[in-house]
């Protein structure tokens, strides 16, 4: 709604009435534009029971009928109600030909039940933009209608606002809440927890500290009774900002006033007290005019002999002015925390409305041009460490594949150990298979190789999980670049980006896990003896030799008291055989122990056939042992150096063909994939949320503006 009053061109005074016109002004800008107001306005807020007559009061202020009627709860919703002050048509412009704004002029009222309707007097609903009411009756059918669309036919309640303006050059400029009546009981279809509710929806509105209470009071009730005014203690307890209205004054016993309530004598209020007279429910059955009941009002204060001295304190029209008169000053002291709250607000939704950038404007090859480059070019900065979001709390992007290389990796590889499923009875069972049919005179080469190649083929899957969990880094940087706001305002190209990265990432996987296999292959089809770090079979020999001879005990010759020279090793067993018989002889340990256990000769003498299987049996023998240790020792050293070069060469594999490959490769196959003409426009579609959301915020900073512009005009 564009604002062509002349008065927004103009300095206004702090004690020019025409604060109120420009704090309604501030109302409507917030409330047309959807969101929630930022901006706490300068309001009053009429509270009281349902049968204090606040509606009454409300129509008096207004001159005219317009309320629903009825029993129990009829105001089931807020009504902010605006009363805008007009000066009076000219009569030229009576018929309405064009009014005093420069807008086209109100068309003739005809065909109304409101016998009062007017040009000079109207209603405008902000749901319903545009449309003017001229007849009241429609005004009142109209809230009656916008509150069942919200609460039902039943007697439930809402929070949701309905704004009512009224133009009439009859009422002071002012802007009131009408909330609903405080009730004790639940009648018909109300909840059962309708006074809850109520109380909850009042005081959500009176805590505000910019609200204005006006305390709806009956004067034929105790005043210490009040409902309104009991509320309104709760958050004005020092009663800085609540007005007291005491209504039904002529209806008090005989010989009784309120007298002492206006002097503050009873529940002292610093906005004071204001007597007024309603139209009773005859007069309002029997139509009785506003205007006629206002007369009936002033004839009773200025005749009644409690009143007549302060008879021009008392009456509609006076709390009126007195309304006007307290919302402009509270105005004038809440102006400076105003503005400071609308300059914030226009800051704050300034920069929201800078990071959801433009609509779309420009040729779309571009735009997706510089976003592919951009993306490139960020994914490569925080693969290097070079991006200028670099986080202090937690690593990210290429320190963490760093991370998965030098600690997982690493560690994982170490952790494997190639003895916890080959155990020493297995490696000579293996030394004596490799020898064949002649026993061996030294330690078997074959059953080195043999062994170590198994436990090298053991290194494949961390080396692989490796491949696997820089991918899940990869795929992380991709969600973190995804998850900026360019991406969240254009799904569709999100979407787009992330099948085409992953599908890029899927394809480097492959070549990458086929060389990390290779190097697992290649270290297992050539055991390298030579390699310079691998401890020789003549050094493992020796070692071993070293440890047995420091474990043997050292025999003493009982007569001179030397030690003896250490015997020669028992002879190897010359040839197998079978478990059988109770006699016989051969060594009681080695791998063929238990078959000579018995030491039965006769059965030994037999020469039975071997049986099907043959498995190892008994424990080591001492030659056995020692040649099972050299065999670990080889075994221990090489594999080391094995692990040494897959933790050296596995992240250089990766590196080479997935990260390197990847970050090199990226714009060409984003270009390749994405950059068609055809399919352009439909991956630069914004998202609803965005467009939206970009709608609320221009619209918030255009009226954030005219906000700052109406606010700057106070001197």
């Amino acid at each position: 709604m564009r604002n062509r009053n002349p008065d927004v061109h103009t300095q206004i005074n702090v004690n020019d009435p025409g604060l109120i016109t420009l704090v309604n002004k501030l109302q409507d800008v917030f409330t047309t534009v959807g969101v929630q107001n930022p901006i706490d306005l300068p309001q009053i807020a009429v509270v009281g029971s349902q049968s204090s007559g606040k509606s009454s009061v409300l129509e008096n202020i207004v001159g005219r009928d317009f309320l629903p009627r009825g029993t129990g709860i009829v105001t089931r919703r807020p009504l902010i109600l605006q009363l805008i002050n007009r000066a009076p048509l000219p009569k030229t412009q009576a018929n309405g030909v064009q009014d005093g704004d420069g807008e086209s002029g109100p068309t003739k009222v005809e065909g109304t039940t409101d016998d009062k309707s007017n040009v000079e007097e109207w209603g405008e609903f902000l749901h319903i933009p545009g449309q003017k009411f001229y007849d009241f009756n429609k005004i009142r059918d109209e809230i009656v209608r916008e509150t069942e669309s919200k609460t039902g036919k039943n007697q439930g309640i809402s929070p949701a606002p309905i704004n009512l303006r009224i133009y009439s050059p009859n009422v002071l400029t002012l802007t009131m809440v009408d909330l609903p009546g405080l009730t004790k009981v639940p009648v018909g279809d109300q909840p059962r927890d309708i006074e809850r509710q109520i109380r909850e929806m009042v005081l959500k509105q009176i805590s505000k500290p910019n609200a204005i209470i006006l305390a709806v009071t009956s004067a034929n009730t105790d005043l210490a009774n009040s409902d309104g005014l009991k509320l309104a203690r709760e958050v004005d307890p020092e009663g800085q900002r609540t007005i007291g209205v005491l209504t039904k004054v002529d209806l008090m016993d005989e010989g009784t006033d309120v007298v002492d309530i206006l002097a503050g004598r009873i529940i002292p209020l610093r906005l004071g007290y204001v007597p007024v007279v309603n139209r009773g429910q005859r007069d309002i059955e029997t139509k009785k005019a506003i205007s006629s009941a206002l007369e009936a009002e002033r004839s009773f204060f200025e005749n009644h002999k409690a009143y007549r001295n302060k008879a021009s304190y008392c009456g509609t029209p006076y709390l009126a002015r007195k309304l006007n008169l307290i919302l402009m000053m509270h105005i004038k002291q809440t102006l400076p925390d105003i503005k400071a709250r609308i300059q914030g607000s226009l800051q704050k939704y300034g920069s929201e409305l800078a990071s959801l950038g433009d609509s779309m404007l420009g040729n779309s090859s571009n735009i997706v041009l510089n976003i592919i480059t951009e993306f490139s070019n960020e994914y490569r900065t925080i693969l290097e460490g070079h991006s200028a979001e670099l986080s202090s709390i937690e690593l990210s992007g290429g320190a963490r594949i760093s991370f998965v290389y030098h600690e997982l990796y690493s560690n994982g590889v170490k952790a494997v150990d190639p003895f916890d499923m080959v155990k020493d009875i297995d490696i000579r069972t293996i030394l004596y298979n490799s020898s064949g049919s002649s026993p061996a005179l030294f330690v078997g080469t074959t059953a080195f190789e043999l062994i170590v190649k198994q436990q090298i083929k053991r290194l494949e899957d961390p080396s692989l999980k490796c491949v696997s969990l820089v991918y899940d880094e990869l795929v992380r940087i991709l969600s973190q670049l995804l998850n900026k706001p360019l991406f969240r305002r254009y799904p569709a190209l999100k979407e787009k980006f992330h099948a085409v990265v992953i599908s890029f990432f899927k394809k480097a996987m492959d070549p990458t896990n086929k060389l990390v296999k290779d190097l697992v292959a290649m270290e297992a089809c050539y055991v390298n003896t030579g390699h310079p770090d691998f401890l020789n079979g003549h050094r493992a020999m020796a070692i071993v030799n070293e440890r047995h001879q420091a474990s043997k005990p050292v025999q003493v010759d009982p007569k001179t008291g030397k030690p003896l020279p250490a015997s020669a090793a028992p002879p190897r067993s010359a040839s197998p055989s079978i478990d059988g018989g109770n006699g016989g002889g051969g060594e009681s340990g080695g791998f063929f122990g238990s078959f000579f256990a018995s030491k039965n000769k006769k059965k030994m003498a037999a020469m039975d056939a071997p049986p099907p299987t043959l498995k190892a049996s008994g424990t080591l023998s001492e030659k056995e042992t020692q040649e099972v240790e050299v065999i670990k020792l080889l075994i221990t050293s090489y594999y080391n150096i094995v692990r040494r070069t897959m933790i050296d060469m596995v992240p250089k594999a990766i590196m080479l063909n997935l990260v390197e490959h990847t970050k090199d490769e990226m714009q060409r196959e984003l270009l390749e994939q994405m950059y068609r003409q055809t399919e352009l426009d439909d991956l630069l579609k914004e998202s609803d949320y965005t467009v939206r959301r970009r709608k609320e915020c221009q619209q918030m900073v255009e009226s954030l503006g005219r906000a700052s512009e109406i606010v700057s005009q106070v001197q």
